[in-house]
């Protein structure tokens, strides 16, 4: 199918079938599980999760308020065994040595090398699906020895595998989010999972410029500057904090110009209901730290649900469009490959360009807070020391924002 590229949002992908209501559905078991957003977008592709695996207390109250019929373990370390009649084993193993917001110490860092024990589990189990899921970042950190290692060990294990760096806006979220997804297999095609459609890039500059969404923890290197869009929504942030993003409405009037999303937003920009994170253990908690660290943790669903719909019925590919990588080439956004043998996939960030909500008609306009004081001035300052082009207007919104949010009496 040629998209058009006339309408760069419009609801543009391929209509497969429909799983055969005679054969049972996939069956699931998530490792390092969250708060279930890769469960809850295959559950509406019409799997099923069978188990669930997840460390982290806060997310094992939200994993048993919404699967409370799913058996639940503590910790994938002490995990012996996967169902016998797992069908996909899915894991987005901890990120937080490979995300830029992090620590950076990669592959065999305290918290994402826990992924061996996915290696451990699948030398005992041997799954039709393997599915994992993570930061752009782990292309590029140690030279892409974070690749390396998980095709190494796959293929040690027999696998094929593929992987395409996504956008979550091709959901139709007005979230630029961009995630590696991973599928390997012993029996199946990846690629025909991952890489059978292309919807190519929409045209950007038609979007509407009600709203732009940027990081107001940056100012030296970069923005993350969205239009009519959030940048991602982290777990951690440039001052080693959970916290939301900015968003810059121009229209508004003085004083609500420069204004951040809520816990509720975020969750929906990420698929969720809203008050997905709120229990009992993350109510209030921290100010909220928990719940902004569950849902920048999490995998958009409507991204997860995709994937779904491609495990239930692939696609087909053309491996035409590929071209052969060496053992040197750096990690493209999208490639495959099996027994030592690497191709570059062509494919763009958009499988397909489902219906776009606008920015301003998902987010609670009433729930919407100006940024800070306190960090209205030290973002501002950073832009003056920076050696970026920014926006002059944004700049002077944000200039008056500090001068109208001065506490009285502060010099």
């Amino acid at each position: 199918m040629t998209p058009s590229m006339s309408a760069p949002y419009d609801r543009i992908y391929t209509v497969r079938n429909e799983q055969d209501a005679s054969r049972p559905p996939l069956r699931v078991a998530g490792l390092f599980a969250g708060v279930g957003g890769l469960e809850l977008g295959l559950s509406r592709a019409g799997l099923e999760t069978v188990l669930l695996c997840e460390v982290w207390s806060p997310a094992q109250a939200v994993l048993t308020r919404h699967f409370p019929d799913t058996p639940l373990a503590s910790d994938v370390q002490q995990l012996d065994g996967l169902p016998g009649d797992v069908d996909v084993v899915t894991a987005g193993f901890p990120c937080q040595d490979l995300s830029q917001a992090g620590r950076t110490a990669g592959i065999g860092g305290e918290q994402s090398g826990l992924v061996s024990h996915v290696f451990r589990l699948l030398q005992k189990h041997h799954p039709r699906w393997l599915v994992l899921e993570n930061v752009r970042n782990m292309l590029v950190l140690d030279k892409g020895n974070a690749m390396h290692h998980l095709v190494q060990e796959l293929e040690a294990l027999g696998y094929s595998w593929a992987y395409r760096l996504v956008d979550s806006r091709f959901t139709g979220v007005p979230q630029r989010r961009q995630r590696v997804l991973f599928v390997a297999s012993r029996t199946e095609d990846p690629r025909s999972v991952l890489l059978a459609d292309d919807a190519g890039e929409p045209d950007e500059s038609a979007l509407t410029g009600e709203a732009h969404g940027f990081y107001w923890t940056e100012g030296l290197r970069g923005l993350g500057w969205a239009r009519d869009a959030v940048p991602t929504v982290k777990g951690g942030s440039g001052l080693s904090i959970p916290s939301p993003p900015g968003i810059w409405i121009p229209g508004n009037p003085a004083g609500h110009r420069i204004v951040t999303p809520s816990i509720t937003d975020a969750e929906q920009l990420q698929g969720f209901d809203r008050d997905w994170t709120l229990t009992e253990a993350t109510a209030d908690k921290k100010g909220g730290r928990d719940r902004w660290k569950l849902v920048g943790n999490a995998v958009t669903v409507g991204v997860s649900q995709w994937l779904g719909e491609q495990l239930v019925s692939p696609g087909e590919y053309d491996e035409s469009e590929a071209d052969r990588l060496s053992e040197s080439a750096r990690w493209p956004t999208a490639a495959w490959g099996h027994k030592g043998k690497r191709w570059r996939s062509n494919v763009t960030m958009w499988p397909e360009r489902r219906e776009y909500t606008p920015l301003m008609d998902l987010v609670d306009r009433e729930g919407l807070s100006p940024l800070s004081h306190r960090a209205a001035a030290g973002f501002y300052s950073r832009t003056q020391r920076a050696n970026l082009r920014f926006d002059e207007t944004f700049l002077l919104h944000m200039k008056e924002h500090v001068e109208l949010t001065r506490p009285t009496g502060l010099l």
